[in-house]
């Protein structure tokens, strides 16, 4: 027997094995109300996953290799953009989308103290990489329902200082990009698209992350496929293209692929910077760069989940309109999720503000009490948060449909592992909350 017969018999015998192994260990349980947990997020997968895993780790490519490739060049084409490169968290991509706005190699670069409009109810590390950089977020307030942005506040938002938009599609809910767009091509401004939460939501027949200069995705446990850690960066504008990647590959010139030496073909002939002539192009840095790059084995993971993206949206999508109609009947005391008129969302959860005299930790705690996971929407106000307590920055306006979502609103799961039994446990249990207090 040679040694490639060998070894895929050997490859075969593991695979079937890992398969016993997942039907043992991680095929879902059966589901038994108040005792189960009803998760708001979590991985869906199966022995395919598990089997690109160890299969790679057979390869034993431990850096970004060709599950690696394979995967960028699927993201590019779905979403149809001039390039997509993986990274390590869906934060890092955050921060490599900021950061190539501020690198020298950009002629229109921003400067230290130049604003980028944002919405106040955000992740963390949406706004941090503003922070880090020397910018200037402006916050606008967002809308109930929709939890985004309020677009139509944005324009009187805008100073002579102001250089971008960053805006996150809150929890799968494409944000209105007609006014968005219209504004950023009226200034000048470049857009930035936090899409973290939102994978395959589409606005106006176009994915979201399409439409701005620079997008970010992530593929936590939580989002809607998964790598374990890791993310993405779509790139729309070309000419951000090599900084983004150089930001993400330590800073550096090359552009050589790991194993590669010499692809520009003059790697002893550069003269850039103060360096001296004939410097080796491998170790040249034009920009202020980290190692942000993904394993093969994560991506093996990623190419499988990728498979299975279609249907884990119409999931999600099926269980919020299930949770829809479960709680339209409690409309005086909870306000429901809604989106724009051109908007499809992919949604990431489903979200409630309560009000009619309906305390939020009230309902969650009762909630939590059956098993059934609750978050809030990040973190609420971003400026009342101790970490954000003392940076430069600009408030347009008032903020109170912001600290409304931070003193009100919640939200649960619609993610794909939940079955409709436990759909109709959660409706049950809102049901059984609000004949406890008199309420139906």
């Amino acid at each position: 027997m040679g040694d490639q017969t060998q070894k895929d018999k050997l490859k075969q015998d593991i695979f079937l094995k890992i398969e016993e192994y997942y039907k043992l260990i991680h095929e879902p349980k059966s589901f038994t109300p108040g005792e189960s947990r009803v998760p708001y997020s979590g991985r869906v997968f199966d022995s395919r996953e598990m089997i690109n895993l160890v299969d790679s780790a057979l390869d034993f490519w431990l850096t970004s290799g060709p599950y690696g490739n394979k995967l960028e060049k699927e993201f590019k084409d779905y979403f149809g953009c001039n390039d997509f490169f993986l990274v390590n968290s869906g934060s890092s991509a955050n921060l490599i989308v900021v950061s190539a706005l501020v690198s020298q190699q950009l002629k229109e670069r921003l400067k230290p103290g130049d604003e980028i409009i944002t919405p106040a109810v955000t992740f963390p590390t949406t706004l941090a990489p503003i922070i880090q950089n020397g910018l200037v977020p402006v916050f606008v307030d967002c809308e109930i329902g929709t939890y985004n942005i309020n677009a139509a506040l944005i324009e009187d938002a805008v100073s002579d200082k102001t250089r971008a938009v960053f805006v996150p599609h809150t929890l799968g809910n494409p944000c209105d990009m007609d006014v968005i767009m219209s504004i950023a091509k009226k200034y000048n401004l470049f857009v930035l698209e936090d899409v973290c939460d939102a994978l395959g939501a589409v606005y106006d027949g176009m994915k979201v992350g399409t439409f701005g200069d620079l997008a970010s995705l992530s593929f936590f446990p939580a989002h809607h496929i998964t790598m374990g850690e890791g993310g993405g960066v779509v790139i729309n504008n070309n000419s951000l293209r090599k900084i983004a990647k150089s930001i993400r590959d330590w800073g550096r010139d090359c552009w050589c692929e790991p194993g590669q030496n010499n692809a520009c073909g003059k790697r002893f002939e550069w003269k850039l910077g103060k360096l001296p002539h004939g410097y080796d192009h491998k170790y040249i840095y034009s920009n202020i760069g980290y190692n942000l790059k993904v394993t093969d084995m994560q991506a093996a993971i990623g190419l499988e989940q990728m498979r299975k993206l279609d249907l884990f949206i119409e999931k999600r999508n099926g269980n919020f309109k299930t949770l829809y109609a479960g709680l339209q009947k409690y409309s005086g005391f909870l306000e429901l999720p809604k989106s724009c008129e051109k908007a499809e969302p992919s949604w990431f959860g489903f979200p409630i503000t309560v009000m009619g005299g309906v305390n939020r930790l009230e309902l969650v705690k009762w909630l939590e009490a059956s098993k059934i996971e609750t978050r809030l929407v990040f973190g609420g106000n971003i400026l009342r948060q101790p970490g954000f307590s003392n940076f430069p920055h600009r408030i347009h306006g008032a903020l109170d449909e912001t600290d409304r979502v931070m003193n009100d609103t919640f939200f649960i799961g619609v993610y794909p592992g939940l079955t409709e039994a436990m759909i109709n446990f959660v409706i049950s249990r809102f049901d059984e909350f609000f004949k406890s207090k008199g309420l139906v």
